[in-house]
């Protein structure tokens, strides 16, 4: 799970875009992720170079097959996550 809080709206619009090639959108500044190692890197380096870490604040919750097991969706909206996948990243 993938959440932010971007002041500038130019950067903030960069993430977004970059991060919906990554997940789902199931919040306005929260997706969710189901990613391998090497492309939760590779999110994370592009997260980087798109916000000022002085200014804007971005927090990834990885969920471990336990954590997964207990999430709870209450509604049919959204994709929710994906299975057969090892872990579930939501930034």
């Amino acid at each position: 799970m993938v959440c932010y809080d971007v002041t500038d709206d130019n950067r903030r619009g960069k993430l977004a875009r970059w991060l919906d090639g990554f997940g789902d959108r199931v919040q306005y500044s929260v997706f969710e992720c189901v990613l391998e190692d090497r492309d939760r890197i590779r999110m994370m380096a592009g997260v980087d170079e798109r916000i000022e870490r002085n200014e804007d604040r971005v927090s990834v919750y990885c969920l471990c097959r336990r954590c997964e097991s207990g999430v709870q969706h209450l509604g049919n909206a959204g994709s929710g996550p994906r299975p057969g996948q090892e872990t579930v990243w939501v930034v």
